[in-house]
């Protein structure tokens, strides 16, 4: 079920409605999420519906063998059955066709024909996200930060909940199993705050996204008939796509979450402001970087192995991420670009140069290096995304190789695609002190406006699904 459909209007009200009604008892209203967020992903294909009932089960058991024990081998036993059943249906459902292609494709390069049959596997929609939230449970449980719940129900419902199940924020038990297990009263001013988010989040879908995907499409579709000022334009509208349609799913879970009592964590933090590669991976996707960080970088030890082990660790990092993303290698090669363009911050040690406060924190204006930095980690980051985009390597180096074809004409449907970003970068430059609040949604009018805004984009464009639920 899509945020942006008419069956979600339905549904929503019904369910805020049920939930609310139930409000003097914890477990009903539990159990009313629950088979809210089962039906809200079973309404893509009810057979998925399987896979994530196996990973609750998997992990609720598991979480609790590990903590009832103090025998080590128990513990990691356990610990390792989680983390195999979990990655095990992952990279199944996810990877199996890629490393078939890849091996066939590794022996014709010796000349080697093998004939090799691939399966029709359907990806299932929101796997790699819940996956990896339901596993940072066990392993905080194992690593006795965290203990495990018996509450089955409202174990299922942190696995589950549907505001940010298919696509983030990846949430950690400790921050949001807490909130799930404690009484909530509804707070008027918590949902009104959580309304004008999901409005931004519908602006940034509906109107910026879904608006600028056509163009994207017809240009990367027919990458080898344009030059410079096309495939430049090409990359920059594809940025934005992507961050309006990641974001903006993000800040509908986000103020969608705030409806039903829960606070969710930041996943964005206007990262196109970012003065530099490492304070943009502070701020894009901060769930999924945060969860790399915390249950693989320091594990692998972190930057306390001396250098080499460091930029080894910072690799692994890169390269795993972007294979997260999908199951081609332009996603690897995407991440490996990242790590890249990190190392030489982390040498120098510049990565955290940047760590606190925002773009022109105590001005309206950037100083110039402030707008240099924006300007060429911008422009680093387009490129990149050329990568992500591209349906192969080939097809992203013909991409970018054809930029050289000078040619500076620019057709006026793809000028109008650049100039709908001019006030959506001034808005979002306006609200970048605080990204969980946009302060022009405070302006009853604007407010209205984007409402309308949204509803004329709507009906205008085709309804999409949100780009990382193929994720």
């Amino acid at each position: 079920m899509l945020f942006n459909s008419a069956e979600f209007l339905i549904f929503l009200p019904i369910v805020f409605g049920l939930y609310w009604l139930l409000n003097r008892n914890l477990k009903a209203q539990n159990l009313a999420i629950t088979a809210a967020s089962l039906v809200f992903y079973g309404w893509w294909d009810y057979r998925f519906l399987g896979l994530i009932v196996f990973s609750i089960f998997l992990d609720y058991f598991c979480a609790l063998a590990i903590q009832s024990s103090d025998d080590p081998r128990r513990r990691n036993l356990f610990l390792g059955l989680s983390l195999t059943g979990n990655l095990g249906l992952l990279g199944f459902f996810k990877y199996f066709n890629f490393f078939i292609e890849s091996w066939v494709d590794a022996w014709a390069a010796f000349g080697v024909t093998m004939e090799v049959s691939t399966l029709r596997i359907i990806l299932p929609v929101g796997i790699s996200f819940y996956t990896f939230q339901t596993l940072s449970y066990t392993i905080d449980v194992y690593r006795r930060q965290l203990r495990a719940t018996r509450d089955f129900v409202s174990f299922t419902a942190y696995v589950s909940f549907f505001p940010q199940l298919v696509a983030g924020p990846i949430e950690r038990a400790v921050a949001l199993l807490p909130q799930i297990l404690q009484p909530r009263k509804f707070d008027k001013t918590q949902a009104v705050d959580g309304i004008r988010l999901m409005v931004w989040g519908f602006v940034k879908k509906i109107a910026i996204a879904d608006t600028l995907a056509p163009l994207v499409n017809e240009i990367f579709d027919h990458h080898t008939e344009h030059g410079t000022a096309v495939l430049l334009a090409g990359a920059i509208l594809f940025a934005f796509q992507i961050y309006g349609d990641f974001s903006g799913y993000s800040d509908i879970a986000i103020g969608l979450s705030k409806l039903f009592g829960f606070e969710l964590m930041s996943n964005f933090r206007f990262p196109y402001f970012s003065r530099d590669i490492a304070e943009f991976w502070r701020r894009w996707h901060i769930s999924l970087s945060t969860w790399f960080r915390d249950y693989v970088y320091i594990p692998l030890g972190g930057s306390k192995g001396g250098k080499y082990a460091s930029l080894r660790n910072i690799f692994i990092i890169f390269l795993v991420s972007g294979f997260w993303h999908g199951a081609n290698w332009t996603f690897v090669i995407w991440g490996g670009i990242h790590a890249l363009l990190y190392v030489p911050l982390f040498v120098f040690n510049l990565n955290r140069k940047n760590t606190g406060g925002v773009l022109a924190e105590n001005s309206w204006f950037p100083s110039f290096s402030e707008l240099t930095g924006v300007l060429i980690t911008f422009v680093m980051v387009t490129l990149a995304w050329v990568f992500f985009r591209a349906e192969s390597a080939a097809q992203a180096i013909d991409y970018l190789a054809g930029m050289g074809r000078w040619n500076l004409h620019l057709p006026k449907k793809y000028a109008l695609g650049l100039l709908i970003l001019v006030p959506f970068v001034l808005a979002e430059y306006v609200q970048r002190k605080d990204e969980r609040r946009p302060r022009l949604m405070n302006n009853d009018l604007l407010l209205m406006a984007s409402i309308l805004l949204c509803l004329f984009a709507y009906f205008r464009n085709i309804e999409t699904e949100f780009i990382y639920f193929q994720f």
